[in-house]
């Protein structure tokens, strides 16, 4: 697959749909309904609420929930119109700028906010550390982006906003594709709900429908949540050491290597223009020796270990030069979080800092 120069994108669909996009904090009042919407449909058309009807037919048949309890269920379940208008694309505007969204996310609020966050649980954390090799730093990373340490975990009701993006989702490229992942997220969500013993309607997360401290989206929750506080549930919402388990072992279960660092900083000036494209245009994925790189013209500033895989990624900062980096497959592997070098970077960069916050004694030693 070829992808070119990925960067974050607001209505980007990727595994987890991120909830560094929430608007508000979670709260415990049902959700206004908006007034143009019929009371009595709930703001779904006719067409819509018969696939609903279908939906519910084979989530009977297929899983063997109640069909009853279904459909008393959907009948309080509500289009989000402010979903649909979040996951519109961004109207064109200023050119992508890595600095300027570092600056969004390694900020002395997430930096403090993960200081507490790593004093708080640092025995999960180095548990996680030893059991997975995934750094406590990342893992702190993540958590800090996604929902500032379980502070912005989201508002909107699950199952309001993946029925909506399921059954009426916004007339863009990839419809149908959209429609059909919204879908399974869906399905995930109500056996999610079963399975953890709670109501589909109480569950709240990001207007995507991404769920808790780490932000995971229900069918993530099913394939990669862990219990790692020993209660014997996995509850993302509440659990900050499930929140720290989980998101350890997403990054294993999507590549992440024990010891591998992730990114080095290289210049490419010597670099022939259409060789850097296409040496740029490698996909999300470290496939590339370091010997070929530096006859490329690809020169590195510190020692890189030479067994290692490399993709080069370009951080464009809008009029300033754009950065380069060396990528392994440790940093990709925070991409499957969200297809993005800014994203997985800020990542890096926020897990970085708050280590430094932490012990800057240390760090300065290193």
């Amino acid at each position: 697959m070829k992808i070119s120069r990925p960067f974050l994108n607001l209505a980007c669909l990727c595994i987890l749909l991120p909830a560094l996009l929430l608007i508000r904090d979670a709260g415990s009042q049902e959700l206004p309904v908006d007034t143009e919407d019929s009371a009595s449909s709930l703001g779904f058309s006719a067409t819509q609420s018969a696939e609903i009807a279908d939906f519910i037919n084979q989530m009977a048949a297929r899983h063997g929930l109640g069909k009853q309890e279904l459909e008393t269920t959907f009948t309080k379940v509500r289009r989000s119109k402010r979903a649909i208008k979040l996951v519109l694309p961004a109207p064109p505007g200023k050119p992508k700028n890595w600095q300027a969204y570092r600056d969004r996310f390694v900020e002395p609020i997430r930096i403090r906010a993960g200081v507490a966050f790593w004093d708080n649980f640092e025995q999960d954390l180095d548990k996680a550390e030893k059991e997975f090799g995934v750094p406590a730093e990342i893992i702190v990373g993540i958590i800090g982006v996604e929902s500032i340490y379980g502070r912005h975990v989201g508002s909107f009701r699950v199952l309001d906003v993946l029925t909506t993006l399921a059954f009426d989702y916004p007339d863009l490229p990839k419809r149908d594709a959209r429609m059909a992942f919204f879908r399974s997220e869906l399905e995930q969500a109500l056996l999610f709900a079963r399975e953890s013993k709670v109501d589909p309607l109480s569950l709240r997360g990001s207007y995507a429908g991404a769920i808790g401290w780490p932000q995971f989206m229900p069918g993530s929750i099913r394939r990669f949540g862990i219990d790692y506080d020993g209660d014997n549930k996995i509850d993302l919402r509440k659990s900050p050491q499930d929140a720290i388990g989980s998101v350890a072992n997403y990054l294993v279960q999507h590549g992440w290597r024990r010891g591998d660092p992730t990114v080095f900083p290289v210049s490419v000036a010597a670099v022939n223009p259409e060789r850097l494209e296409m040496l740029i245009n490698q996909g999300l994925e470290a496939k590339l020796d370091l010997r070929d790189l530096v006859s490329d013209g690809v020169q590195t500033r510190f020692s890189v270990p030479r067994d290692l895989k490399y993709g080069l990624i370009d951080l464009q900062n809008g009029e300033d030069p754009t950065e380069y980096w060396l990528a392994t497959n440790n940093f990709f592997a925070i991409t499957k979080y969200n297809r993005s070098y800014f994203y997985a970077m800020s990542v890096v960069e926020l897990g970085k800092a708050v280590r430094t916050a932490r012990n800057p004694a240390a760090t300065a030693s290193q």
